[in-house]
């Protein structure tokens, strides 16, 4: 059975530590023994930690027996303090535990992603994680439903979740901060105006990030428009590196390859140094210039141009829109196989000669595009979480001009939301309409 900790609503004294009015989950799994560690969260006036059970579930403490009767533990219910993680019993073969944030957990995209998180598919096999969990008041409830999901799934890697509404208690200690949850665009909504009210939620969560969150934590931004959102998370996270910030175009990228390997005729692990330009929009520049089929350029082995500029490119932009149109709602498994990918490709190197793609911040960047905003480029990792910019790429004039027009988008994004990053009066003059799907 799945346990959870229960810390019963007024606060209560246990020898000489003090718990406050808070629930939280935690699991643990070692040597085919499943034990439990208690661990209170800190005391906030606004936390919203709850439990998969009530508190009319819990019963009056009882004892329960261990073979060393110096080391009974205290027990409320089925709520039983059992084990310590941090004591010298714990399996030595595993990594240090890491924290994963995450926001929109409620969500589609989250419900697919968190079991892949759970299971050691995203970090490997050895490395044990606590989930944190970020909803809203209204998600609420199917907050606590997919923690539930997660205790019955009995993962091993899987320590601790919580689940809360406030960033500053879900990001707490955060060393990866995955930023799913934003507003989707309403009937008759400017993009100028989802820019504005999605924005102030990414204010608000880079602020918490800068406060409460490891000061070397890695921020990936999907909520749409991902790439100035994550321009304005990390404006307002100032004591967290800036180079730390990524916009999710690893869909994109997906989705390139996908088409490339069928017009070619081969699968797709073929297909190589993809790369996405620009911004998460309808301006976005799939580069079939760089790429390979086979180790052979593209254009050698796909030989109909018209097709690689027009239908391709196309494809890849809308993509999304067609997806909707066949099944009535935005991508979401997807979309988190993406934010695997991403991930994956920064905790484990790049292998020799190919790239991914990613939304980052563009000082310093070697290709001429402007400086201060989020633009999705070609990097490269040793595995470390870290990246550096591909340099031995080629342009021609048909992809500079694509890659200027994306460019531009993200500058008139920036001057819209100048408000929200301590630039000054927002000015919107957006050079037209090139909303994403799931937007509407």
């Amino acid at each position: 059975m799945a346990v959870a900790e229960f810390i019963p609503s007024s606060s209560f004294t246990k020898k000489t530590n003090v718990y406050s009015s808070q629930f939280s989950y935690v699991s643990a799994q070692i040597s085919q023994k499943r034990r439990f560690s208690l661990r209170p969260l800190p005391r906030t006036h606004y936390s919203q930690i709850c439990c998969s059970v009530t508190s009319k579930e819990v019963q009056a403490p009882t004892v329960v027996q261990t073979d060393d009767p110096k080391k009974k533990p205290e027990c409320y219910g089925v709520f039983c303090l059992t084990y310590d993680l941090k004591a010298e019993e714990e399996t030595k073969s595993w990594k240090k535990m890491t924290t994963v944030s995450v926001s929109g957990a409620a969500g589609m995209i989250a419900n697919h992603l968190l079991f892949k998180l759970a299971s050691g598919e995203v970090f490997g096999p050895d490395q044990p994680i606590a989930l944190r969990l970020l909803g809203s008041e209204r998600s609420i409830l199917a907050l606590e439903g997919v923690a539930m999901e997660l205790e019955d799934s009995l993962y091993p890697l899987l320590r601790e979740v919580n689940i809360g509404t406030d960033p500053y208690e879900v990001f707490q200690d955060a060393e990866w901060a995955l930023l799913i949850g934003a507003k989707p665009r309403g009937p008759g909504m400017e993009r100028a105006g989802l820019l504005d009210i999605n924005g102030q939620i990414f204010a608000e969560q880079g602020k918490a990030l800068n406060a409460v969150a490891s000061r070397n934590v890695k921020v990936i931004v999907v909520g749409n428009p991902c790439n100035t959102n994550a321009l304005i998370c990390l404006k307002n996270a100032p004591n967290i590196p800036a180079k730390n910030f990524h916009a999710l175009t690893r869909l994109d990228e997906n989705r390139a390859k996908c088409q490339l390997a069928l017009k070619a005729g081969v699968f797709y692990d073929k297909v190589s140094n993809v790369t996405i330009w620009g911004n998460h929009s309808t301006t976005q520049v799939p580069d079939f210039l760089n790429a390979k089929i086979n180790g052979l350029p593209v254009k050698e082995v796909i030989k109909d141009t018209k097709w690689l500029e027009e239908e391709f490119t196309e494809k890849v932009q809308k993509r999304g829109g067609a997806l909707i149109q066949k099944w009535g709602r935005s991508s979401a498994a997807s979309t988190a196989v993406s934010i695997v990918d991403a991930i994956r490709s920064l905790v484990t190197p790049t292998p020799e000669g190919d790239w991914f793609s990613t939304g980052v911040y563009t000082s310093g960047n070697p290709y001429g595009i402007a400086e201060d905003i989020v633009f999705s480029m070609p990097c490269r990792s040793k595995g470390d979480g870290d990246y550096e910019l591909v340099k031995e790429v080629i342009f021609d004039d048909y992809l500079r001009s694509r890659i200027k027009k994306s460019e531009d988008e993200l500058l008139a994004e920036k001057r819209c939301v100048a408000h929200l990053t301590g630039e000054g009066i927002a000015v919107c003059d957006l050079p037209g309409d090139t909303m994403l799907p799931g937007e509407m």
